[in-house]
């Protein structure tokens, strides 16, 4: 058989894209330069290169090319380059409206750019490098994309007819490698068959009126030597009535969210044959031409063509055959509804009908989830088609039906699974004896694999139905998944540089295969306990929260979509359960899930019980989480989520994501740096000995905020003219009441953060799943101890988070804390930027210093009555709840340099 790779419709190396010009198929295959977007949109209108992949393939490559001989002589700035980008693009598209993967690909390259234009350093260069990239694995990605498409397509057909062998199947149009970067997507179905031996003819239509079936498709058949007949299009209905025919498929330009969908001029005829006629009928295309923004086709724009192609010979080329005058209507597609589509097939598995007879192509597209049995789809082909052609059910299925149900991977399963998903096995490369798998989930929820082929590697998580740290006496909802998946798809469309590709979701087995964080990347947290500082931490961390909150939230969105949003959240049921009984209930009663370093602690968890102000608290910010849809949360933020280089940032395992108050992601990053902080003294040497580190973790901590608000504030101000209904312009129509509204916005958020964060501390040292930086210190005493400082601090933090007015505020209260908890020295220089009398038991201390990286000084005096003026401070310095046994003696501690002992 010939090799199919000869027949590329797009060839393509950096700074030079050529197509094969189809207008001179068969006769001639002559390859025509595309040096720039101009070119390309007199290629597609000219239909020089067709099919919808294709299409969009060749826009993005020939703007790329552009780019690449524009990068020298091109004057502009970042922001300049990606509005260039953004008007060739939107050019782009209006060469052929009717093609959704071309507008798809479109708005998501301009997102990109747009990014990539607001990060730090940005160029014109960089800019266009992000773009030429991108357009670059768009060739490469559709065609792993095409070889799915024609491995489940194979399957599906097998299914629904249930003949195992010389299967007779009719297409239209080109979808093959013509039509596509390589292998082609109903086209590719046959492909698949015939290399399964089970195909004994691929018929095809000529479809007229501009012959892409005789031209191009009979083309490519002859070409791979796949027994083959070319059919008029008039002649299908017979075709099928006389049995030779046991089932179609066809391409698409465009599918609707009900199924409807969007092809070639002729589909819909033989979509009523098929109907009448019982034969299945299927439509193939990559999850991309799913456009979840029309209902139905009624709302599809169809694109009608020149009158000379039916006029005169050769599509239009040739001489006039028509009687001059004759009126013409030449659309050059047509919409077939949903209720004569037996299934879709897609590059993620095949969208099968319901019990109600509906393709819910929208909630497939949204889970992107093969999660339409295959048993409904081939049940509903026999009672819909009635098996006119003898057909049945295989004997099969039933295998098929138990391959669906959720089990438990091991690595030997895992190895088994990836090799029946056709993606997943081809950008693995090999065979599954190549792969190496290894198990490294060390959460509390799931498996996770590590999968290394000879091409490339990936990431496979599933979720258990149990707690994994606890066991199946807790059970856990397998849902978890499918709303990790979304919001990891939400996540990468706002930030991709901040967050791993998925590449397939399952949602009956709950498995997610993402892009694999490859070394150096480790976990944050270990690297935090390791001492290792992360430069670019806050500014990532800052940029992931700072847009995926806003562009969430209704500052970016209308109500109608928030409000759609925050209820498909809100099924997220069982994990927001799960979050309010461990996070705001458990740790302030007894509860069997609780542990805590006893008995070191036990007088620290009794008093935590008995606070009474605390439990007021508490109640108060577990309304607030129960009761407030801000944003989409990413739900569990902690250093555990997160990978990390030096360079490098990703946000993994959001399975707890919902629509909730903005301050609980803040807050439980932001705790987990502190719980970080005042780890410090159990990883070193000795007490102290990392006092530097602690000051990186502490400035980290206030960069973050700091810079989330500057970002945050600087969205809403470009986004006054946006769908937000939060802040109307014409009601905020000055710049002082927008001043106003933000100043309390932000007051606010800082408010809630800091008591999320206390409260994801609190649950850390006395509730279920503690985290590794307290838990690895071996000597208990010492782990008793920096535990004890994060309690005092988390209390501390909870009851006057209202009275805190800045980070500084809050990083002040962080060190008073750890020293108070730290042996008495003297250092002798110090800053009097700052003055406070606290008195703590029967001591008065005075604090002096900056309360960033100055010296912190506390002289102990003799006990006297507090002035009225200390009287607030000193209620303060009193919540700790402290003793100091040894109030007689001078103590300094100074924050970034270790201290002299005295």
């Amino acid at each position: 058989m010939a090799d199919d790779k000869s027949l590329e419709a797009i060839r393509y190396e950096r700074g030079s894209l050529q197509l094969l010009d189809q207008k001179k198929l068969p006769h001639e295959s002559v390859y025509v330069d595309v040096p720039d977007s101009d070119a390309a949109w007199l290629a597609i209108k000219d239909m020089v290169v067709r099919g919808a992949p294709a299409i969009a393939v060749t826009a993005a490559l020939a703007l790329a090319v552009e780019l690449v001989n524009l990068q020298t002589s091109y004057q502009g700035d970042a922001k300049d380059a990606a509005t260039f980008i953004e008007k060739r693009l939107k050019f782009l598209v209006s060469s052929r409206p009717t093609a959704v993967n071309l507008a798809d690909a479109s708005d998501k390259l301009q997102q990109l750019t747009s990014r990539a234009s607001t990060l730090e350093g940005a160029n014109a260069k960089t800019v266009f490098s992000c773009f030429v990239e991108a357009a670059e694995q768009m060739l490469v990605d559709d065609v792993v994309a095409n070889k799915a498409i024609g491995d489940y397509g194979a399957k599906a057909i097998l299914k629904a007819v249930g003949v195992q062998k010389n299967l007779c199947v009719l297409t239209h149009c080109n979808t093959g490698s013509l039509a596509t970067a390589g292998y082609g997507t109903a086209l590719g179905v046959v492909r698949s068959l015939f290399r399964q031996g089970k195909i004994e003819t691929a018929y095809c239509t000529e479809t007229r009126p501009y012959n892409q079936g005789s031209r191009l498709t009979a083309f490519e058949l002859v070409h791979d030597e796949i027994p083959a007949v070319l059919i008029a299009d008039s002649a299908a209905a017979s075709l099928m009535a006389s049995g030779r025919v046991h089932a179609v498929v066809v391409g698409a330009d465009r599918i609707a969210a009900n199924g409807d969908t969007a092809n070639k001029i002729g589909t819909f005829s033989l979509a009523l044959a098929a109907h009448q006629l019982g034969v299945p009928f299927f439509v193939a295309a990559p999850l991309t031409t799913v456009d979840l923004h029309i209902s139905s086709g009624e709302e599809i724009v169809i694109e009608e063509r020149s009158k000379t192609e039916l006029t005169h010979a050769f599509g239009g080329a040739g001489h006039e055959i028509a009687a001059p005058g004759i009126g013409v209507w030449n659309p050059a597609f047509d919409v077939t509804p949903a209720r004569y589509i037996t299934g879709i097939i897609t590059d993620t598995g095949v969208v099968w009908k319901d019990e109600n007879s509906r393709l819910d192509v929208g909630g497939f597209a949204s889970g992107n989830a093969e999660y339409a049995a295959v048993d409904a789809g081939a049940t509903e082909v026999g009672k819909e088609n009635g098996n006119k052609n003898g057909n049945s059910l295989p004997n099969g299925h039933q295998e098929e039906e138990e391959r669906r149900k959720y089990r438990p991977l091991d690595e030997k399963a895992a190895s088994e699974y990836l090799a029946m998903v056709a993606p997943l096995a081809e950008r693995l490369g090999g065979s599954p004896q190549d792969w190496n798998i290894k198990e490294v989930g060390d959460g509390n929820m799931n498996f996770v694999y590590i999968v290394v082929g000879p091409r490339g590697s990936l990431v496979l998580k599933q979720a258990l139905p149990y707690v994994r740290c606890v066991g199946e006496s807790w059970a856990m909802t397998l849902e978890r998944a499918y709303f990790e998946a979304n919001a990891l798809r939400k996540e990468f469309e706002l930030v991709p540089e901040y967050v791993p590709e998925i590449f397939h979701f399952d949602h009956p087995m709950a498995v997610i295969a993402m892009r694999y964080c490859e070394p150096p990347h480790i976990i944050l947290r270990k690297g935090l306990i390791q001492g290792i500082v992360y430069p670019r931490l806050a500014d990532h961390m800052s940029d992931f929260t700072s847009k995926t909150l806003f562009f969430s939230s209704l500052l970016a969105l209308d109500t109608h979509k928030h409000k759609m949003a925050a209820a498909q959240s809100y099924a997220n049921v069982e994990m927001c359960r799960l979050t309010e009984q461990v996070i705001f209930s458990e740790p302030y009663m007894e509860a069997p899930n609780n542990r805590w370093t006893s008995p070191q602690l036990d007088e620290d968890v009794r008093a935590l019980r008995e606070d009474i102000e605390l439990k007021a608290e508490i109640a108060e910010l577990k309304a607030r989480f129960c009761e407030r849809t801000q944003a989409l949360l990413h739900g569990d933020l902690h250093t555990g989520s997160i990978m990390v280089t030096e360079t490098s940032t990703k946000v993994i395992d959001p399975e707890f994501s919902f629509y909730g108050p903005m301050g609980f992601d803040l807050g439980a990053f932001i705790a987990n740096l502190i719980l970080a902080y005042y780890s410090q003294d159990g990883h070193s040497a000795t007490e102290g000995g990392r006092e530097d580190y602690r000051g990186w973790i502490l400035q980290t901590v206030s960069d973050f905020w700091t810079s989330f608000a500057a970002k945050f504030k600087r969205e809403w101000d470009r986004s006054r003219d946006s769908p937000g209904d939060a802040y109307v312009p014409a009601v905020y129509n000055s710049p002082e009441v927008i001043e106003l509204a933000q100043k309390r916005f932000m007051e606010e958020l800082f408010c809630d953060s800091l008591g999320f964060a206390a409260a994801k501390m609190i649950r850390r040292i006395v509730g279920i799943a503690h985290v590794e930086d307290l838990e690895s210190i071996a000597n208990v005493d010492v782990r008793a101890k920096c535990e004890r400082r994060a309690l005092n601090c988390a209390k501390l933090l909870m009851k006057q988070r209202r009275k805190l007015s800045s980070i500084a505020e809050a990083q002040l209260k962080l060190r008073i804390v750890q020293a108070l908890e730290t042996p008495a020295c003297r250092y002798t220089h110090s800053f009097a930027r700052i003055e406070y009398i606290c008195i703590i038991g029967t001591s008065e201390f005075t604090l002096r210093g900056n309360p960033m990286w100055c010296p912190i000084s506390f002289c102990c005096r003799a006990s006297r009555e507090p002035s009225q003026e200390t009287s607030t401070v000193m209620a303060n310095a009193n919540s700790l709840n402290l003793r100091r046994e040894d109030a007689g003696r001078s103590l300094t501690f100074l924050g970034r340099k270790r201290a002299e002992q005295k």
